[in-house]
């Protein structure tokens, strides 16, 4: 695992979530919006941070930040519907 501080952001200009180690882009959710209703429809983790887990990090800071936000999430994406399935403490997110 990376030592580097790790964040998720919002990034609703471009639409998605991002996950930043240090100064670098190492992911992002897409997603569209209507409303309080955040479809996620894509998860990506740059390939020189795949396997270290970083997409779980992803989906987490962004399903909390829309836990924060008083956001609902509809699945699309396979990724953010398995990580839910594995951690129900985010099923009541699921609109």
């Amino acid at each position: 695992m990376r030592t580097e501080r790790l964040r998720v952001v919002d990034n609703p200009s471009e639409l998605r979530y991002e996950l930043w180690s240090a100064e670098t882009l190492a992911g992002s959710i897409r997603y569209t919006r209507d409303g309080d209703v955040l479809t996620m429809v894509h998860t990506e983790v740059d390939p020189a941070f795949e396997g270290e887990g970083l997409g779980n990090t992803l989906v987490s800071g962004a399903l909390d930040d829309a836990r924060a936000q008083g956001r609902r999430i509809r699945p699309l994406c396979p990724f953010v519907a398995a990580y839910i399935r594995r951690h129900p403490d985010y099923a009541d997110l699921v609109a």
